[in-house]
């Protein structure tokens, strides 16, 4: 990999004719079906087989990880596949599962379609629970070495310094989110310490129900990319949506799927808002940090309006309130 090239302009390059002669080189015979899936921060494609099943081409952005980190994630899914766990985890072809095509990597898994799931349906959630728990009975028997972990320095600090340093706050709002954002921080960086005693483990790290894919009765667990370390209430909590009223039961629903497999200590839901609050930030400074490419520009063009910043601030004052209030309601 050439370590010079641009992160958010390396995809300009990457073509069709060189994705279908990378994978004829790994020994696949494409037949000239070829469809982009939906990912922003690497390319992934799903490329048609002759006489098989497609296969699911994942293109990584240069620079973000190190083949180490990138092996290390593909160690854990199939880990986790190992154990009857859904996770689609990638092939093994010549020896290993990360492969380089000029100034990229890539790794080959199999094609598995599917709908998002039904928040709504309890068995569903209740399964989901069970899976996360499963998840993290193998996340906790080891630690990552080249992943990093969950905190907010990288999360928080880092993207609040980020979005001031290359202007992308507009001017005249600049000291409202300095004032916002320190303020949060500081309400975060509480609340973290008074969970000094929970658990840290290997996570899917981004498990949302955008990374489930439901196939009848079948459930596909996708996309570790954000594999790292962390608290095991943050492969959870992104499955609540809605007021507290409405999180409440989802939540008993998960747990109660959960404590099948393994005990979940309650003093991790003081973390759920912490978490929402460091995603947010993330998100924004993700956004800004790829705002070169173009195809950031195509999918997500209200970035740059005053009216997205506006909002953005009011939801960081929303999270100050909501880490003050009690955590969700949740007896064992």
């Amino acid at each position: 990999m050439n370590p010079q090239i641009d992160p958010t302009l390396a995809f300009i390059a990457l073509q069709p004719h060189e994705i279908l002669g990378t994978l004829e080189d790994l020994g696949f015979r494409c037949d000239g079906r070829f469809l982009t899936l939906n990912s922003y921060e690497n390319r992934v494609y799903q490329v048609g087989i002759e006489d098989d099943r497609p296969v699911v081409a994942k293109f990584y952005r240069p620079g973000r990880w190190t083949d180490e980190a990138i092996l290390e994630e593909h160690e854990f899914s199939r880990e986790l596949a190992e154990l009857d766990i859904p996770v689609v985890a990638p092939m093994e072809i010549n020896g290993t599962t990360l492969h380089h095509s000029g100034n990229f990597r890539l790794s080959i898994s199999p094609c598995r379609g599917g709908r998002s799931p039904d928040l709504d349906d309890t068995d569903l959630m209740r399964q989901l629970g069970r899976l996360v728990a499963r998840i993290h009975l193998a996340g906790e028997t080891r630690s990552f070495r080249h992943r990093p972990t969950l905190d907010i320095d990288s999360y928080g600090h880092q993207s609040a310094e980020f979005l001031l340093a290359e202007g992308f706050i507009p001017a005249e709002l600049e000291s409202v989110y300095e004032g916002v954002t320190d303020m949060l921080l500081a309400s975060v960086e509480h609340t973290f310490e008074a969970s000094r005693s929970v658990r840290q483990l290997r996570l899917h790290g981004d498990f949302h129900p955008g990374n489930v894919l439901v196939d009848g009765s079948v459930l596909h667990i996708v996309d570790l990319d954000d594999a790292r370390t962390g608290p095991a209430i943050q492969d959870l909590w992104m499955f609540l949506s809605g007021g507290r009223e409405e999180q409440t039961p989802q939540l008993e629903v998960l747990l109660d799927g959960y404590l099948e497999f393994r005990d979940f200590d309650a003093t991790e839901l003081q973390l759920v808002e912490a978490l929402r609050s460091l995603r947010i930030m993330h998100y924004a400074a993700w956004l800004a940090r790829r705002w070169a490419d173009p195809a950031f520009q195509r999918a997500f063009p209200w970035f740059e309006s005053r009216r997205y910043w506006d909002e953005h601030i009011l939801s960081l004052r929303e999270q100050i309130a909501a880490i003050q209030e009690p955590p969700l309601a949740w007896a064992p």
